[in-house]
């Protein structure tokens, strides 16, 4: 899809040798971004890197020095990838590598196609476009180290910005396309200015004053790394034991390969407590669905749901048909099966219907290691803030978190953290609202397909003609 010589828009040229600089820039602001919790803003210097990336001569050049960065800045924080998958997380570190050549190439064509001014305005699109269709909306979905993740330790950009994990993105990519299209000294001034107030702004938000008002409700949660049964009601013994004013006790995803036993259902009955717990459900044909169960102070099962988005290549259950939220006494609260949460499509719709809280139950297994809990533990936060919603969440091994409506992380049990506890109180104040991206990404989205539309046709129409 390049355009013909003597057509294309003149705009500067970056030579091989700057490519390789700003790759490498590219990649240490990605990992300062992510590694360091006051640095996430360098965010920007990444995004700005791959537009300035997009005057390369050619578009495989763009796309080929894209995959390189996408391959350096991913797998370092993925490598729990080989841990989990062996050889494979060469594919999956490749696939997610693709989206970022794809995206320099896709800004090259824009600056040789429509000129600088309209480039400028289209690249924040197509990023934010590229970035929600890998994350939501095929297969392969997977929304780790989204650039808004860089954010998770300051969730109070996403309640500040009313923009989301998209929309922030969107943003620092408005201002990188702005200047990585410029030339010359000015582009590199306005530029570092505006990354100078990122840093100030971001780590300058304050966290508002704690307030008890409206609803509450105490909640405690264990965790017990796929426990045998009998060992499930003396961990509970210990939960209340310590933690006598909890009224919901939650326990994590698949602590039960089956649904509630009579052994558990009148535990909760004998003890007066609500139970959340993950199980399986079986069905037909020998498949199973992945489900959270609900048990009321009555030994009644009084709310289901199945997970939405079973993790690829594992034996994760069906998906859910449908989801809903517990009208519990306190209140709408919504839940999610561990990689539910990463995923906005999901949780958009429980804030739709309402939800006034979120609870998570998750399955890492220790074996994965310390990185990827620290990766998933960045989600919770993030969507705490975005929606305003608190979030407690239970892990079987580690990094269980209570955060409140804001984003702020109140406690956390660690990873190893066999049999630790966590507790907390979820204020309940009226339903989350939906961030200004819920709009945004799926029009991003659609700006990106169209665009790729047009320039797929223009390609053909170019080569008929030559005909």
């Amino acid at each position: 899809m390049e355009t013909p010589p003597g057509s294309a828009v003149k705009t500067d040229r970056l030579s091989w040798k700057g490519g390789i600089a700003f790759a490498a820039l590219a990649a240490a602001a990605f990992h300062l971004a992510f590694g360091v919790k006051e640095l996430g803003f360098l965010v920007m210097v990444f995004l700005f890197c791959l537009v300035r990336l997009t005057a390369l001569p050619s578009a495989r050049q763009a796309f080929y020095f894209g995959l390189v960065i996408g391959y350096v800045a991913y797998a370092p924080h993925l490598k729990f990838f080989w841990t989990i998958f062996g050889w494979p997380a060469l594919a999956l570190w490749t696939v997610l590598a693709f989206w970022l050549g794809l995206f320099v190439a896709l800004g090259r064509l824009c600056r040789m196609n429509f000129g600088p001014l309209a480039a400028a305005a289209l690249i924040p699109f197509v990023w934010t476009g590229l970035e929600y269709f890998r994350s939501e909306l095929y297969y392969l979905r997977f929304s780790w180290l989204s650039v808004g993740y860089a954010f998770a330790e300051s969730p109070r950009v996403f309640a500040a910005a009313d923009l989301g994990l998209y929309g922030v993105g969107w943003l620092m990519a408005v201002c990188a396309s702005l200047c990585g299209l410029m030339r010359g000294l000015k582009a590199v001034l306005i530029f570092g200015g505006m990354v100078l107030a990122a840093g100030l702004i971001v780590n300058g938000l304050k966290w508002s004053p704690e307030s008890n008002t409206g609803r509450s409700v105490e909640v405690a949660g264990i965790q017990l790394e796929f426990p045998n049964e009998t060992e499930i009601p003396p961990a509970l013994d210990r939960l209340v034991e310590r933690e006598k004013a909890a009224e919901i006790l939650v326990l994590s995803e698949y602590t039960l390969q089956r649904p509630p036993p009579v052994e558990i259902l009148n535990w909760c009955r004998r003890n007066h407590r609500y139970l959340v717990v993950g199980g399986r459900e079986f069905l037909p044909d020998s498949k199973f669905a992945n489900t959270l169960f609900v048990i009321a102070p009555t030994g009644e099962i009084v709310f289901r749901q199945v997970k939405s988005v079973p993790v690829q290549f594992f034996d994760d259950g069906i998906p859910a048909r449908e989801q809903s939220v517990w009208d519990s006494p306190w209140g709408k609260i919504g839940f999610c099966i561990c990689y539910d949460l990463s995923y906005r499509r999901v949780t958009d719709r429980l804030v739709t219907l309402g939800a006034e809280a979120i609870m998570v139950i998750s399955a890492d297994e220790s074996d994965w290691g310390e990185e990827q809990h620290r990766q998933h533990a960045r989600v919770a936060p993030t969507r705490a803030g975005e929606y305003s919603l608190p979030v407690f969440r239970v892990g079987c091994t580690g990094y269980s978190q209570w955060v409140n409506s804001e984003g702020r992380v109140l406690s956390t049990a660690p990873f190893p953290g066999p049999g630790e506890m966590i507790h907390g109180r979820l204020e309940l104040r009226g339903p989350g609202r939906l961030p200004f991206d819920h709009w945004l990404a799926p029009v991003s989205a659609g700006v990106t397909a169209a665009m790729l539309l047009w320039l797929s046709a223009k390609a053909l129409l170019g080569r008929f003609s030559k005909l």
